[in-house]
């Protein structure tokens, strides 16, 4: 693996003119080909294998309308005047005419003909029915029907509730999060040619990718989700990849190294690393297509190519960059032949936590431990407009309805009964109701549309409970319970609704989530134990990640359901966390806790192989990937972090999470828990049964085959004593 990157490497070096010239005819034919044949995104929503799924496309089938996306509009009179009055009725029917108007509306019913009017006569709702689903409801159909909201006369007040606005826009929090990355690059690298190298062949992978997903929605559909999650992920990892070959090359060339030695040997050396760090990621990223979600599978796979992408860039453009560079990658003080390099924090902190591995191990535990113990109330739900932000007009008519007709009135289910005869549904129908009345927390429970042969009727249910409470899950499943005994060989009874999706996608993720990590961590284990040769180095990995999921999972739970500290964070009212908010943590944080993993402990290999012992290995591997992983770990929760400035609660949640588990994995685990690890472990760590050596391929990932026989060449240590003990 090392002899085939250092090859690569120093072809990128010799003939680096043709590789960026390579990457600038990729990158114009790929944005053409996004410009000129790429599609556009889609918000299509689908469960395969779920009762409540089954029952939409039962409605799509037999009746379309009411498989529709169904908004509401609250309409309230002025105080001391009521709905049905006569100046009141002619003000509503202009909201009505107008919301009819509105492009694929199918429908618009009058509150007072329907009777929702709530109890004073003053609040109504305007039930608008559109011949597409919520999901496939573009920009310009949310647009469109939030212009309602000029249409009062009278001094009628009208508020368009129905869905929350489409996916966030990428822009400004991206820029802020390049910012910062741009910061901690200049402070880390002290060369204004090495920070914008490393930011300018990430930038480059990002828009590679992203244009590549465009072209790719010419022939597939891609979820509207996928390129936030891409680019988050590719803007990240990319940086990180060009920090860690990057650093390498700047280390042996302040040791006196020559140029084009030093970019063949970083590719070689970090390069292997980069390799191995970026196939965890994409293995944890492409096995969430098993979950048996489309538009996972569509997040997934779309931020493992962009993944993959920044990889092959940091593997040979940026060897081909650093090239043009030369010694400009180096501060000047720096570019003299054996510059001093003074050891850093890093050096410190290993020598610390290696004095007191037990110490450090007890306190990260029971810490880590501590923090994880709120996720065991975590509850998974669906975002509804009540998490929608305070102010905006999904989130007033949302407390306007609850104020006016109860908190259920936000969220009704459908129960959806259907049969070969007319008149055997119709009975079937009426039994469901009967029985579904005699359930606690139903408010109204009453017969829906139905098609026009009768053989499709649905039931509309009322719960006294709000669309995201665990009452309304609960009910749920009684309704679900209760009914099934009513149904013959020729019917079927189904329950859906924006509850009873959230209760199937929290089933199935559930269901999905241990076969998805012994495949995720299975495969990594296989890669692990290739690159270092060691079983208990694989197991430590994981176990580490464990301890992470666990307090970020706790934390969040704590600050977005409990509420701590939730104003901070822009929460104005806590809930339960999105349903395929997990699996995708899990994914994405594994694979980059495995980075790090790579990262550090590749080093810590290399030093004892080349002739350290466990304990100088250990504080030599850290000591040198402390200043590097530091600097990669604030990026990544500076590029993530920026998604926790935006409104929409899912991205704000995704974006708070991914932060704080990469910050706790790169400081807690990896330069904390790994080397007090490892010193307790001594050469245990790197103990490797015979048969298992035998029938290993040989991945030589710390270019132990690039060094030629004899003495070592100098190190770039900065501590002395690490220099001496080296070869004895």
């Amino acid at each position: 693996m090392a002899t085939l990157l250092y090859r690569l490497g120093r072809f990128s070096f010799r003939r680096r003119r043709m590789v960026a010239a390579v990457w600038a005819l990729v990158l114009a034919v790929l944005a053409a080909g996004a410009l000129t044949l790429g599609g556009r995104t889609v918000d299509t929503f689908t469960i395969p294998g779920t009762e409540s799924q089954r029952a939409l496309d039962d409605l799509r089938q037999d009746l379309p309308a009411a498989a529709g996306a169904a908004l509401t509009v609250v309409v309230s009179a002025p105080t001391g005047q009521a709905l049905d009055s006569a100046t009141m009725k002619e003000a509503v029917a202009v909201v009505v005419r107008r919301a009819a108007a509105l492009p694929d509306v199918v429908a618009a019913t009058d509150p007072v003909q329907a009777g929702r009017v709530d109890r004073t006569g003053r609040v109504g709702l305007l039930s608008v029915q559109y011949a597409k689903s919520d999901s496939e409801l573009t920009a310009a159909d949310r647009d469109a029907f939030a212009t309602l909201a000029t249409a009062g006369t009278n001094g009628l007040e009208v508020v368009p509730g129905g869905v929350s606005g489409g996916p966030p826009e990428i822009g400004a929090r991206e820029a802020i999060g390049v910012l910062i990355a741009a910061v901690v690059l200049m402070v880390t690298f002290g060369s204004l040619v090495a920070a914008g190298m490393t930011l300018l062949t990430a930038l480059i992978g990002v828009v590679a990718g992203m244009c590549g997903l465009l072209l790719v929605t010419a022939v597939v559909d891609i979820s509207s989700s996928a390129p936030i999650l891409a680019l988050m992920l590719g803007l990240a990892v990319g940086i990180d990849y060009a920090l860690f070959l990057g650093s390498r090359h700047r280390a042996q060339l302040a040791d006196g190294t020559a140029v084009e030695e030093s970019i063949a040997r970083a590719t070689a050396t970090a390069g292997s690393a980069v390799l191995f760090a970026g196939a965890t990621v994409v293995i944890a990223l492409a096995a969430l297509s098993l979950v048996g979600v489309p538009f996972l599978t569509a997040m997934g796979l779309a931020a493992a190519g962009t993944v993959l992408t920044a990889v092959l860039v940091a593997l040979t453009l940026l060897p081909a960059l650093l090239g043009f560079a030369g010694l400009r990658v180096l501060p000047r003080s720096q570019r003299r032949r054996g510059a001093h390099v003074r050891p850093g924090f890093g050096f410190r902190w290993a020598r610390g936590v290696v004095r007191f591995p037990r110490a450090a191990l007890v306190v990260l535990v029971l810490g880590l431990g501590a923090l994880s113990i709120p996720a065991l109330d975590m509850r998974l739900a669906l975002p509804d407009n009540g998490t929608a932000p305070e102010g905006s007009r999904q989130r007033t008519a949302y407390d306007l309805v609850t104020a006016a007709f109860g908190p259920g009135a936000n969220g009704p289910l459908l129960v959806v009964v259907r049969g070969t005869r007319g008149d055997t549904v119709s009975a079937l129908a009426s039994r469901v109701t009967a029985e579904v009345r005699k359930l606690q927390n139903v408010t109204a429970a009453g017969p829906g549309p139905a098609n026009t042969g009768g053989t499709t009727r649905v039931v509309i249910v009322t719960p006294g409970t709000g669309p995201t409470s665990q009452e309304t899950a609960d009910l749920v499943r009684e309704i679900r319970a209760a009914v099934a005994p009513l149904t013959g060989a020729d019917d079927s009874v189904a329950v859906t609704g924006a509850t009873a999706v959230g209760v199937d996608v929290s089933r199935k993720m559930t269901a999905a989530l241990p076969e998805y990590l012994g495949v995720v961590i299975g495969l990594s284990f296989l890669l692990l134990l290739l690159a270092f040769r060691s079983l208990l180095v694989p197991l430590k990995a994981t176990a580490g990640f464990l301890l992470t999921m666990g307090a970020t999972f706790g934390l969040t739970v704590g600050v977005f359901q409990h509420g701590w500290a939730a104003r901070l964070f822009g929460v104005d009212r806590p809930g339960p966390l999105v349903s395929f908010l997990p699996i995708i943590m899990m994914g994405v944080l594994f694979g980059l806790a495995m980075d790090y993993e790579v990262f550090i402990v590749s080093r810590v290999r290399e030093e004892f192989k080349h002739g350290s012992n466990p304990t100088e290995a250990t504080i030599a591997g850290v000591g040198h990937g402390a200043r590097v992983v530091t600097a990669a770990a604030l990026i990544m929760a500076a590029v993530f972090g920026g998604f926790v400035l935006i409104d929409d609660p899912t991205i704000k949640t995704i974006g708070f999470g991914l932060a704080l588990g990469v910050l706790m994995d790169a400081f807690l685990i990896r330069m904390t828990l790994v080397p007090a690890v490892l010193a307790l472990l001594g050469h245990r760590a790197w103990a490797f049964p015979r048969w298992l050596d035998r029938i290993t391929p040989r991945v030589d990932i710390e270019g132990a085959g690039l060094r030629p026989p004899g003495p070592a060449p100098r190190h770039a240590a900065p501590e002395p004593e690490l220099v001496r003990a080296r070869g004895r």
